[in-house]
């Protein structure tokens, strides 16, 4: 038994031997090269967003009570015209009374004055009363004509104070917060209204443009109105990180610049078919940009230092050159996108670069071959590492 162990120890000796006795490594100065080239990228950028109702309406109290009965809750979607709450219209009531009984005696005073006046006439026609008992008459009657008036005046005015006793919707929408309950005193001066209707059918989201993607919008399409009319489709990405399902479009743009932030105000408008979205609630614009010429490449292939992006150049010699570039700030996480410092044709590595100095010498080979080749390191080393288990195993 001893003596077969030896043997396979021995075995594994020549087997190590064969692999180098060491884990392999790249280390034959070959590094992945690619010729840059062109092609179509989806750029996105972001702008802070605030969610508004198309008609965001405060419901205030027209008469001062106390709420006696509340007919909505909180969320509920609610109709123009529907009444929403009642105010105590005892006193309103009295008041409406009060204001048809003036009515109907100032409706008698006025029978009695027309009588007056009409039989003076008679009697001035006889000539049994004189100018002055007649123009008397005549005044007393149009007096009797105003107080009627008044009268009613003031009974219209009554009976809209019973009328503003029930609390209506002005549009249609949903009932938001509800800060007073039955028995609170409220005013038209209250500070908090009753509540405020939201008409959420389409939102209002609005954002702010700086003043420079504003002017480059409007150079490129020829006007304002011409670039919001071409404006593409917006998404809008909600507070919890998810897209909304529904795409927005771009519908007014602020004429004046805020000096206090250098920005545009924008407005886009989106369905709200299932209600998802709240007034008063924040997310995101996502405008989309489409680039037909865009050169591309993986960020491995960039190096970072501090705010400066380099890539290193494949030059006819085969030697690299550190070499700055521009590059978008809007990115996928995976790739960046030139703006400038790289052009069609030219060479750069695209792994490996942490090992790369400025002017050293390289053997350019494809990425596909980089990658069979690292393939075939992995599966080298696997195989030692087996080799190194079944040594431990034998040795125990």
């Amino acid at each position: 038994m001893k003596k077969n162990k030896f043997l396979l120890l021995a075995a594994i000796a020549v087997m190590f031997a064969s692999c180098g006795g060491q884990q392999p490594n790249m280390g034959d100065n070959e590094y992945a090269v690619r010729t840059i080239e062109t092609q179509n990228a989806e750029l996105q950028t972001t702008y802070p967003a605030t969610i508004r109702g198309v008609q965001d309406v405060e419901i205030r109290p027209m008469v001062s009570g106390f709420i006696t009965k509340m007919y909505v809750k909180e969320g509920q979607t609610v109709r123009k015209g529907q009444v929403l709450f009642e105010i105590n219209k005892v006193t309103y009531e009295a008041a409406a009374r009060q204001a048809k009984a003036a009515v109907n005696s100032a409706e008698a005073q006025l029978n009695t004055s027309k009588l007056t006046y009409e039989n003076n006439q008679k009697l001035f026609a006889n000539n049994v009363i004189g100018t002055y008992e007649l123009q008397s008459s005549k005044n007393a009657y149009e007096n009797a004509q105003a107080a009627l008036a008044q009268a009613k005046a003031s009974y219209v005015s009554a009976k809209q104070n019973l009328d503003f006793c029930y609390v209506t919707s002005p549009a249609d929408g949903v009932v938001g917060n509800l800060p007073y309950r039955v028995g609170a005193l409220v005013s038209a001066s209250s500070a908090e209204p009753l509540t405020t209707v939201s008409d959420i059918n389409t939102m209002q989201v609005y954002f702010s443009m700086t003043e420079k993607d504003m002017l480059d919008l409007t150079k490129t399409k020829g006007g304002l109105h011409a670039a919001i009319s071409e404006y593409p489709a917006v998404k809008l990405q909600l507070a919890d990180g998810t897209t909304y399902g529904h795409d927005g479009k771009v519908a007014a743009v602020s004429g004046v610049i805020d000096q206090a932030t250098g920005s545009v105000s924008m407005r886009a408008d989106f369905p709200n078919p299932e209600h998802l979205l709240k007034s008063g609630g924040s997310g995101y614009i996502v405008v989309p940009h489409a680039n037909s010429a865009a050169i591309v490449v993986p960020q491995d292939a960039v190096a970072q230092v501090q705010d400066r992006y380099f890539v290193y150049i494949l030059g006819g010699d085969n030697k690299v050159k550190y070499s700055p570039v521009t590059v978008n700030p809007d990115n996928d996480g995976k790739t960046y996108i030139i703006e400038s410092g790289l052009k069609v044709g030219d060479k750069i590595v695209v792994s490996g670069i942490t090992t790369l100095k400025d002017g050293m010498q390289i053997k350019p080979i494809t990425e596909a071959q980089y990658q069979e080749k690292l393939k075939k390191t992995s599966q080298m080393g696997a195989h030692q590492n087996d080799l190194n288990k079944l040594k431990e195993d034998l040795t125990k």
